[in-house]
């Protein structure tokens, strides 16, 4: 069964059943990943260009991973050494690489709705939003709830408390979308000034004191603090942020015991997380980053028809 759009461009356009399926086909791949050859022929002959004009370490290294597990090429495009420096814009070059005939592009944009843009003008690949500026990252919500999922069996009913700089946080937003959809009680926790009030519209609960967002928490999302967005001072110092929204042994004691610790990465430890927190029992950051392999790969399955049996 494929996905019904030829595009994923965001977790706002997918059904629950579309969510489910993705999640439900990343299980079956999981497995791959533990083999000796972790490679399958499922893909074989198809190829995808990531095209990424932001750097990135977790997103672009796991879908070119996940394309090699299944069998397909995977073409990565140094935008600093390409004919964007020359002036080419975002809609040229896509027509350019779509020439080539690739199946899929996975586009990292600074500007939201770059991918949007871009499957208007490409004709035959699909295009997936590997993270277009402040607006959606749909495979990181992806695999934050296989993630959760992982540890909880459900979401519906849990307590969600995303903490940081959401007002800069595609993670916040694509979570926001695709936690509620499964019947999260997601709340949202930072500075007053990284917040934006348009949150209140996607139903979940504000508040500017992490201890309220925390009490009673299953799930603790952290959110690094995006410097390289903020055009402007959203707080007084790194110091004074991390006593009142970092998270350390003593804030995770308002929390379930069995809560889990998340964070999309990169991480700045003492900033949004104590450092021995990063890697404590209940931390599964690293797992998410394994979760990101199995999630892509379902992606581009289920994108490209999910015609032949995953698991060959």
């Amino acid at each position: 069964m494929p996905l019904r759009q030829k595009h994923l461009l965001g977790i706002e356009e997918l059904t629950l059943d579309e969510i489910e399926l993705i999640l439900n086909t990343s299980r079956s791949f999981k497995e791959i990943s533990t083999r000796p050859i972790k490679k399958v022929p499922t893909l074989r002959g198809k190829s995808l260009i990531n095209l990424f004009y932001e750097p990135s370490t977790r997103t672009r290294s796991s879908f070119e991973i996940a394309a090699k597990r299944l069998g397909a090429d995977s073409i990565n495009v140094d935008v600093s050494q390409s004919s964007v420096t020359k002036g080419e814009s975002l809609i040229d070059t896509g027509k350019n690489l779509e020439s080539m005939s690739p199946d899929i592009i996975a586009v990292r944009h600074s500007s939201a709705g770059a991918p949007h843009l871009l499957s208007q003008y490409c004709e035959t690949a699909c295009i997936v939003n590997a993270g277009d500026g402040m607006h959606e990252h749909p495979t990181q919500a992806l695999l934050d709830a296989l993630t959760i999922l992982d540890h909880k069996k459900k979401i519906e009913g849990l307590k969600v408390a995303i903490v940081g700089d959401i007002a800069h946080s595609r993670v916040a937003r694509s979570n926001v979308l695709l936690l509620g959809k499964m019947g999260a009680n997601v709340w949202v926790c930072g500075p007053p000034t990284l917040i934006p009030m348009e949150f209140e519209i996607y139903g979940v609960k504000v508040t500017y004191h992490m201890k309220e967002a925390l009490e009673g928490a299953d799930v603790i999302m952290m959110l690094r603090t995006q410097r390289e967005r903020q055009s402007e001072v959203f707080f007084p110092s790194v110091k004074e942020y991390f006593a009142l929204y970092g998270l350390d042994t003593k804030k995770m004691g308002w929390a379930r015991r069995s809560a889990i610790v998340m964070h999309p990465g990169p991480i700045n430890r003492g900033v949004e997380i104590a450092p021995e927190l990063a890697e404590a029992g209940y931390s599964v950051i690293f797992e998410q980053v394994a979760n990101g392999v199995a999630v892509r790969m379902a992606v581009l399955y289920l994108l490209l028809g999910a015609s032949e049996e995953p698991g060959l």
